[in-house]
């Protein structure tokens, strides 16, 4: 009986947090950002105003989903780590719908690639775009640009390799997006391995598909990897990328693996 009270408990809970998330994505869109554009003139300083608010927004939400018993989250060595690093690329596997919203609430300073849809959004496209995000829809030469300047500027840029949710057989297959970005760039890569025990909100998995048993989110980092290591005079980018794209999914199969 108290197991079928703490599942109802914890479904309305994930239908509040869903809920708060998208209309506090609103408001900030309609209050704080237009308050940031009015006060701070400079366009730089204006966006690492914009990207602190979401940062502090999101590690509310965190705390809000852990303090309703929706999750746990073990993130804290993860966050103590990442604070060392400036203008590198974060990298990670990506099993769950709320992925991001961790990985930024760690990082004060994160920037992203944001699939077109969000930018679409109507609850969320205030804040991508107040934030300065990077549109993954702009063509391949604007998009290293982009995230040049992005890196160059000293934040961190979050980017899921696998392009989407982790499929539900649970192999990690990467793009070689990242890759291209790290080497053309010359930015290490920090590998960040997402776990959630029970598995939720993964890919096709409807957000009301609630595990009997309260997940457990962690989150792990690697040592950083060094992407001139892939580079060989005799070889091409292409060949390079394709070559630490294969390095760095073994090293996510492997350490989800060992986490399973």
């Amino acid at each position: 009986m108290s197991g079928m009270i703490n599942y109802c408990w914890r479904l309305v809970a994930s239908l509040f947090s869903f809920i708060v998330f998208g209309v506090g994505g609103l408001l900030l869109a309609v209050t704080v950002f237009p308050l940031l554009f009015l006060l701070i003139q400079n366009e730089a300083e204006r966006t690492r105003s914009a990207r602190l608010v979401i940062h502090n927004s999101f590690r509310f939400f965190v705390y809000m989903i852990q303090f309703f018993g929706i999750f746990n989250f073990d993130i804290k060595q993860a966050e103590k780590q990442l604070a060392n690093y400036r203008g590198k690329i974060i990298i990670a596997n990506h099993p769950s719908l709320i992925d991001v919203v961790v990985l930024i609430s760690i990082l004060p300073q994160a920037d992203c690639i944001v699939k077109k849809a969000l930018w679409n959004n109507f609850f969320l496209k205030g804040v991508v775009k107040a934030a300065g995000y990077i549109k993954n829809s702009q063509n391949a030469d604007e998009l290293m640009e982009a995230c040049s300047q992005s890196l160059q500027a000293g934040y961190s840029l979050i980017i899921f390799p696998e392009g989407t949710r982790t499929r539900s057989s649970g192999k990690i297959e990467l793009q070689r997006g990242a890759s291209n970005i790290a080497l053309r760039c010359g930015v290490d890569m920090i590998p960040v391995t997402i776990c959630c025990q029970p598995s939720t909100l993964a890919k096709s998995e409807p957000w009301y598909s609630i595990p009997c048993k309260k997940p457990v989110f962690k989150v792990g980092t690697g040592k950083p990897v060094n992407v001139r290591k892939f580079i060989k005079s005799d070889q091409s980018m292409s060949i390079s990328a394709r070559r630490l794209t294969a390095y760095i999914e073994n090293y996510f199969n492997e350490e989800v693996s060992s986490h399973a």
